[in-house]
């Protein structure tokens, strides 16, 4: 098996629809909006994907929260609590160990002091976004807004700022689609490890502050806070909750981890049909397998219903709502959008999709910048266009420092993708996929396995393979690379009978160089251009 950084497993089968859920969350303090979606799967397979997202494919994403103060990576709040672990070193080192100085004094200690969104989202606009996604919240349970549930969020904690407004104003005002990524519903059994303590040392023994409760915080910093509602550890932790990996294997709430209450799922529905209610996004992103807290609750099914009958009211009669979910199986695409973390599909997919990626690692890693270890712009605008001809979108988290900023190298990698869509961004948004996706190299004999954490597992692009999108009556062929010799496209030979009607004309896209080609039986045939308008993916524009 296999866990991503944001935590969700890929190997194993979807959660069947057909589960029946034990926990049943009261919708009495958040009702389910009127509409015409009950929480069912079978309702929600009246959903049709909206134009807005099918015509985006690009969108960027801001994956921070408190566990980028530190600048050490992902998991942050729940590696420090485990002895030897490289975080727990540096949990050590830096603040001190997790009985005298815990997560919640993490939160304490991050003020996101230069956080300027106006600026950054103007910034991805400029970069071609056409969307817009931000961390609601993540495993560490800690709510980015003014939750009305969820005492411990950054309004009354941290930096004391209303994250998710000002998020949603700054998207708002670049006109972009507004997205929030929610991942608090595993808090449950991710922060157990924060029930354990030392088993060496000078404090060996001494609990972590995982168990505390609010009376405990008398004369401190966090008097009249409750701890448990921020670690969500008022249970006995799961067999073996203490080993690194335990966890891994029980994502699907699966496999003897401890099952959560009625009040843990009432208080998750509760927060999230707040947060959709305050601030009307245009897209969920789930970071569960089908929906959170499916099988155990039917929370997410009531939540889907909500948030689509909420999107009709405040779209006159237009369903503009997008959820996003992991490991679905062919009835549950039809009611929400598939996500593939770190993947791609190899064909094209009957149902939009999207995958979900990041340039380094999911919250600020340091090591990575020092090292030089982000993805480069060819190497995203390469993925773009894979995925854009197999019927998918991109999100792409630039990872947020602690203090709200981005790095000099990430503004690098944000430019160089902005200067290829400023020539290219035609046969990118608002396409469609073609008959076939493409050809080359990097698809033939291809036997990876489609999915989750399948991404640089494949062969490498080269300017022998190229993608197709269409958009208007025209066909884009986009070579993942610059052509060294002839570019040979069986795809677009007369024998392939792709094509309805004849070439009338080929365009090299930011280039005023006249396309020299040909086209036989088995191939169209197009001269390597003499000097090439980028080094990192040429589109020709067929009219017919």
């Amino acid at each position: 098996m296999v866990l991503g950084s944001t935590g969700v497993l890929y190997a194993g089968d979807p959660i069947p629809e057909t589960a029946v859920p034990k926990v049943i969350v009261t919708t009495q303090a958040e009702p389910i909006a009127l509409g015409k979606f009950q929480p069912t799967w079978d309702s929600l397979k009246q959903y049709q994907v909206p134009d807005w997202f099918r015509n985006a494919k690009f969108g960027i994403w801001a994956h921070w929260g408190p566990q980028c103060e530190p600048e050490d990576s992902d998991w942050y709040a729940r590696n420090m609590y485990i002895q030897g672990h490289r975080q727990n070193v540096y949990q050590v080192a830096h603040w001190g160990p997790p009985s005298q100085f815990g997560f919640k004094d993490v939160i304490h200690s991050w003020k996101a002091e230069k956080w300027d969104p106006e600026q950054l989202v103007a910034l991805y606009k400029r970069t071609g976004a056409q969307y817009f996604v931000a961390l609601g919240n993540h495993h560490d349970n800690f709510d980015l807004w003014d939750s009305a549930y969820q005492p411990w969020n950054s309004v009354k904690v941290g930096p004391q700022k209303d994250l998710i407004g000002g998020w949603a104003k700054a998207a708002h005002d670049q006109g972009l689609p507004f997205g929030v990524s929610l991942h608090a519903a595993h808090a449950w059994s991710w922060y157990e490890v924060a029930q354990s303590a030392d088993k060496t040392g000078p404090l060996a023994g001494v609990p972590y502050d995982g168990k505390l409760t609010k009376a405990d915080g008398k004369g401190k910093w966090w008097d009249g806070l409750d701890p448990q509602d921020l670690y969500e550890q008022r249970h006995t932790p799961s067999p073996n909750f203490d080993k690194p990996g335990s966890i891994h294997d029980r994502w699907d709430w699966n496999n003897g981890v401890s099952q959560p209450d009625q009040a843990y799922c009432d208080k998750f529905y509760n927060r999230t049909a707040d947060l959709i209610k305050k601030y009307q996004p245009d897209l969920i992103y789930f970071d569960d397998d089908a929906l959170p807290l499916w099988p155990v609750s039917d929370a997410g099914l009531k939540i889907a219903a909500d948030f689509y009958n909420s999107s009709i009211q405040q779209h006159d009669g237009k369903l503009e709502a997008v959820i996003l979910g992991k490991q679905l199986n062919d009835v549950e695409r039809q009611c929400i959008v598939w996500d593939i973390e770190r993947g791609t599909s190899d064909r094209i997919e009957p149902l939009p999709w999207e995958t979900d990626t990041c340039i380094g690692n999911w919250h600020y890693d340091r090591a990575l910048y020092d090292k030089g270890h982000y993805k480069s712009a060819s190497r995203v605008i390469k993925m773009l266009c894979d995925i854009v001809s197999k019927n998918g979108n991109l999100l792409l988290n630039i990872p947020v420092r602690g203090d709200g900023t981005i790095d000099d190298k990430e503004e690098v990698v944000l430019k160089g993708i902005a200067d290829w869509m400023d020539v290219n961004k035609e046969a990118i948004f608002g396409t469609r996929p073609w008959k076939t996706f493409g050809e080359g190299p990097a698809s033939e004999g291809q036997t990876l396995k489609v999915g989750n954490f399948n991404e640089g597992k494949g062969k490498p692009f080269t300017g022998e393979d190229v993608r197709f999108t269409t958009k208007d009556g025209v066909l884009y062929m986009i070579a993942l690379g610059v052509p060294k010799k002839d570019l040979q496209v069986k795809s677009l030979g007369t024998a392939a009978k792709l094509l309805d009607k004849p070439i009338a004309s080929i365009t090299l896209l930011g280039s005023k160089e006249k396309v020299q080609w040909s086209r036989t039986n088995n191939m169209l045939i197009i001269k390597p251009p003499q000097k090439s308008p980028n080094n990192i993916a040429i589109i020709y524009k067929i009219s017919f």
